[in-house]
């Protein structure tokens, strides 16, 4: 058993980029060594911002032995009177087989071969290679002459089974043992400084001989090896670059981070916002990483605390120090790609920065205080909103007319002037100078300025909660007014998206419209809002003024769009997907709280030991039901025996159970009233014969089962789900 190390080395990759690339690796480096029947035992990949990385532990020097079976003519041409017949033979012979081994199975013959495994290290240029070339990254570029195209250029390779190295080549990069540690820390400094005169002698050298073509190339391969460092075998890869200032170990990176934003954060007297995201980012934009504090002005502090905390994380990557309350120190953690060395200095530069961004936002914030949200919005008219719809002015007075109108679809205890103020001005931070500056602060600014201004408190927290949730796993808004407002504004969006024929297709969803969607059902359904989305639908395009042919067809549009989003919800929250299709199966039903209920009761209860039972008979009683060609009412006057009645009496009481639990949406107390269905269906089909001679005592009995389906069928369409 070996290790296979491969190390792709290139140029700064973007660090938003990385999870993403080396979760593929890792699944690629698997997947094609399966393919190539390559025994391994585990396969774990590693990354920085100049390199990916895979280690494939437990690799077997041969590959495993595999049979093959092809597929021949038919028995009867293959042998004639029990003699191999030409095609038998020719079969045989293209196969590389003796006739004699052919097998007959099926009425066919078939040949079966014995592969015996190959070195694997035979197989490994051309695997290295093939996954070198089938990587994808979000953004492709090509350098130099080169047509192969790779998220940054490659600088250098590493290739090591044991400690043999693989040949690959790419771009005229060929692998080789040697991997580069970190751009300026060496483990001795004098021999770095002869190592990098002795290269840059070899590089003038062969400057002097190539053609003019290559030279940036060799240039640039000479800047590169400065810092090479050997890697002697796939087991040192770890420990080599560790001793040369990298670690590549992401995992072990970001705990280091952590640890040392957190510790820096408490020996200044405060404690540390770690965003996972900015983690996530920093953890791929250093190689060894040192933290280190800086401070800015305390006047800064004055400003509202996003208004610094905003220009920190989005824009310098820094981590702010808050107090034990929650609000800022005048401090702030940043994470250098280097050692300990002249941090005051580091430190020094990024004040600098900071106090610039700070100066911008006190700037603004300053010119923002000189008018009131409300004076903006004649401002608002000359913000666009979609082509053909008007603008932010349009929107705005929109967004009240629609507010109001899922107010009182919900019943809703809110203020009606609140909910008008908060719907009329919460737009009205897109034109101040702040939010055009820092365009992450939408919503943000329009609370706090909202609070300056004296509006009511529902008024400014509606303003920012309206934009709730603004990415995946975001918070939802937690007041009326915020839901409320944040449903109209985006459902406004997506018919007026629509109604322009800009619907998402594919992958291609520039406006965001799923992204609102699923902000719309997150909302319901954590607000348990009962609304027909249909009539919601109708109402929003009716206030764009869509012409009622259009608003006829745009409307089941819409609503399978926003429906095929809550499939997908359920399905990514463990909901079984046949649960989904039976609680979906009703067209009529736009409830989305409703549906969600009837999934969550359904899912739980086919887990549940009554189920199989239940839906069993269930289904034979749909089965049935399917016959029935006009509707008629029970006549228990028809019954003519015992099983008949007493399903009847299980029934009537059944459906006044079933009746209050639909009105409280407990779909769970439905579920068990049609469990206690299941002994009375099952004497039922064991007495009666449905399908009677005389048609009203057969239109009786089916009538009967019709009631019966109601309620075993109450919940969703048990037929659709799988056992």
């Amino acid at each position: 058993m070996e290790k296979l190390l491969f190390e792709i080395g290139t140029e700064e990759i973007p660090a938003k980029f990385m999870p993403g690339i080396l979760a593929q690796l890792q699944e690629m480096a698997a997947k094609k060594m399966t393919e190539l029947r390559i025994p391994f035992e585990a396969v774990k990949v590693y990354g920085t911002p100049r390199r990916m990385t895979f280690i494939a532990s437990g690799v077997a020097e041969t590959q495993a032995d595999s049979t093959v079976e092809a597929k021949g003519p038919s028995a009867k041409i293959a042998f004639v009177n029990g003699e191999p017949s030409k095609a038998a033979q020719g079969f045989a012979r293209g196969q590389g087989v003796d006739v004699n081994d052919l097998v007959i199975r099926d009425n066919y013959v078939y040949a079966i071969k014995h592969l015996a495994g190959a070195p694997v290290i035979d197989l490994l240029p051309g695997l290295l290679q093939d996954i070198l070339t089938s990587l994808n990254f979000p953004k492709n570029m090509r350098w130099a002459d080169h047509d192969f195209r790779f998220v940054r250029p490659i600088r250098w390779l590493v290739a090591l089974f044991g400690d043999k190295v693989i040949p690959v080549e790419i771009t005229g990069v060929k692998s080789g043992k040697f991997s580069r540690g970190h751009r300026f820390l060496r483990p001795s400094a004098i021999d770095a400084a002869k190592e990098h005169e002795s290269i840059l002698d070899a590089a003038k050298a062969a400057l002097e001989t190539v053609a003019t073509k290559a030279k940036n190339t060799v240039a640039s391969a000479a800047i590169g090896t400065t810092n090479a460092v050997e890697i002697p075998c796939a087991d040192d890869y770890e420990k080599v670059l560790y001793d040369n200032f990298v670690m590549v170990d992401q995992d072990a990176r970001r705990v280091l981070i952590r640890k040392q934003v957190a510790d820096l954060a408490v020996a200044e007297g405060g404690h540390a916002e770690i965003d996972e995201d900015l983690l996530e980012e920093v953890n791929y934009l250093v190689e060894w990483p040192t933290a280190l504090c800086g401070k800015f002005e305390e006047k800064f502090l004055a400003l509202p605390k996003e208004c610094i905390i905003t220009p920190m994380r989005e824009h310098q990557r820094y981590f702010p120090v808050l107090k034990e309350d929650g609000s800022l120190l005048n401090k702030f953690i940043t994470v250098r790609n280097g050692g300990k060395e002249h941090l005051e200095i580091v430190a020094h530069g990024n004040e600098r920065v900071l106090r610039a961004r700070l100066s911008d936002a006190e700037f603004f914030f300053n010119e923002d205080r000189k008018q009131t949200l409300a004076d903006r919005l004649e401002k608002l008219k000359t913000v666009s909103f979609q082509e053909g719809l008007g603008n932010m002015n349009d929107k705005s007075k929109r967004l009240v007319q629609a507010a109001n109108m899922l107010s009182m679809a919900i019943n809703a205890k809110v203020s009606k002037e609140n909910l008008e103020r908060t719907a009329l001005l919460c737009k009205c931070d897109l034109v101040t100078g702040m939010v055009v500056e820092f365009t992450e602060l939408q919503g943000v600014m329009g609370r706090e300025y909202a609070k300056l201004d004296g509006e009511a408190p529902e008024v400014a927290t509606g303003i920012f909660e309206h934009y709730l949730p603004r990415f995946a796993g975001d918070e939802l808004p937690k007041t009326d007014i915020g839901r409320i407002v944040g449903i109209a504004d985006k459902l406004d969006n997506i018919c007026a998206t629509f109604s322009r024929g800009l619907a998402p297709t594919g992958s291609q969803d520039p406006y965001a419209l799923r992204r609102q969607a699923l902000g719309v059902i997150n909302i319901l359904l954590d607000a348990n809002y009962h609304i027909s989305l249909y009539k919601i639908i109708a109402g929003m395009l009716f206030l764009l003024q869509i012409t009622p042919e259009q608003t006829g067809k745009l409307v089941p549009q819409i609503a399978e769009f926003m429906k095929q989003r809550l499939r997908n919800m359920l399905i990514d929250q463990g909901i079984r997907y046949d649960v989904v299709d039976a609680v979906l199966a009703e067209e009529r039903n736009d409830d989305f709280a409703d549906l969600y209920a009837r999934a969550v009761a359904l899912n739980n209860f086919v887990a549940s030991a009554e189920a199989p039972a239940m839906i069993q008979a269930a289904t034979r009683v749909a089965n049935l039901c399917k016959k029935i060609e006009e509707e008629t009412a029970i006549n228990p006057q028809l019954f003519e025996v015992e099983a008949e009645t007493a399903l009847h009496n299980a029934v009537v009481e059944a459906t006044k159970e079933v009746m209050v639990a639909t009105s409280k949406y407990d779909y769970a107390a439905v579920l068990a009233e049609a469990v206690k269905l299941v002994a009375p269906i099952n004497k039922f089909f064991d007495d009666v014969m449905v399908m009677a001679e005389d048609a009203k005592v057969k239109n009786n009995r089916l009538a009967l089962l019709s009631a019966v389906k109601d309620i075993t069928h109450a919940v969703g369409d048990i037929n659709a789900i799988v056992q």
